[in-house]
């Protein structure tokens, strides 16, 4: 079994939980929203990936350090990050965070499409993925994750789902010389 299985495995009850508690309270909203904000912290801080899933660091010290991160956020939220460290489930926070937004997703009829383009899109090309996505889907609304990676040298990347639709120069020139070779 792969470690991204075992992962899920064990984030989903946890994630399904706090949707409950999200649901019951009327914070589903807020909750994603924290969610979000988790996953570009732990996407760009290595040492705080590193710290949350060292299991030599004591639990009082990663409750210390979530508590001041997420100082102001609902005490829900926060009672639960605390519960994933008593458990020893506070390394699984990132496939929590991504299983929660699934469900959120899900229940709001939000398809979610990552973007991986050469430069920065324009207020103008997001507008033109979201309504070409939104169309090929029919989904009720989009919600976009975006990443700039300058190795495809222009174009972009859409991922929706299993769906991969590859508009990038790079792509471009990959069917190219598979056609000539």
């Amino acid at each position: 079994m792969s470690s991204t299985l075992i992962a899920t495995q064990v984030a989903e009850p946890y994630a399904q939980a706090l949707m409950s508690v999200a649901q019951a309270h009327n914070l589903t909203e807020e909750f994603g929203n924290n969610f979000r904000e988790i996953e570009v912290l732990l996407e760009g801080s290595a040492d705080l990936r590193d710290f949350i899933g060292n299991p030599t660091i004591k639990s009082e010290d990663k409750k210390s350090v979530i508590g001041r991160v997420m100082a102001g956020a609902n005490p829900y939220l926060v009672n639960f990050l605390m519960l994933l460290v008593d458990k020893r489930r506070i390394a699984f926070l990132a496939e929590v965070a991504s299983q929660y937004l699934t469900m959120l997703r899900k229940l709001n009829q939000v398809v979610l499409a990552e973007v991986v383009s050469a430069k920065e899109l324009t207020e103008e090309q997001r507008q033109s993925v979201i309504d070409r996505v939104k169309t090929m889907t029919e989904a009720r609304d989009l919600e976009l994750k975006t990443r700039i990676d300058p190795d495809l040298l222009g174009g972009l990347i859409i991922k929706v789902g299993s769906k991969v639709i590859d508009a990038s120069v790079k792509g471009q020139l990959r069917k190219i010389g598979m056609s000539l070779g």
